[in-house]
């Protein structure tokens, strides 16, 4: 018969805290809070993402394309040039291009040309990408944005302070 023990004592340490008492260990203590605070954000941004993904996956969609149709979903006219979606998603062109093929090649975004000026690339979406856009709304809503994990007060603190993170890398943040 097999038996199931418990979790030895190492299992049930923070792994976090416990990199945090070793960075002191070897000389590091004055780097040690902010290796904890990046770690565990790093972590944290682990946790979400599997989250993100449980609901987006089934719909063949990653978090950056979910990104590039909702962005699009927004624009009145449904279209919007590839330079103008990587600096609203804060992403290198290449990662625009690469998410707007896939996205072509599943159906939820045609390029056009812009009508004033042919040089100009746009995203469109199609009917397919608006239904499945708003699918995987409904489900991230539900899933994720509603629920994040926090309450409303830490919610608030957490995003303030990441505010300042972002602000301090040079984003414009209101």
């Amino acid at each position: 018969m097999l038996r199931v023990s418990e979790p030895s004592a190492d299992a049930r340490r923070d792994p976090i805290r416990e990199a945090h008492r070793q960075w002191v260990r070897h000389g590091w203590g004055d780097a040690a809070d902010g290796m904890v605070m990046v770690t565990s954000l790093v972590r944290a941004q682990q946790l979400l993402m599997e989250r993100i993904d449980a609901v987006l996956r089934p719909l063949e969609l990653t978090f950056a394309r979910y990104e590039v149709l909702r962005l699009l979903s927004f624009a009145s006219s449904g279209a919007m040039p590839m330079t103008r979606l990587g600096s609203l998603l804060q992403v290198h062109p290449t990662s625009v291009t690469s998410a707007v093929d896939r996205l072509e090649r599943q159906g939820f975004v045609e390029r056009l040309r812009h009508d004033d000026d042919r040089r100009v690339v746009l995203a469109s979406i199609t009917d397919a990408g608006r239904a499945v856009v708003e699918k995987a709304t409904d489900g991230l809503n539900a899933d994720v944005f509603q629920r994040p994990g926090v309450s409303a007060k830490e919610l608030s603190d957490l995003t303030r302070l990441l505010g300042v993170l972002r602000k301090d890398a040079g984003d414009t943040v209101d």
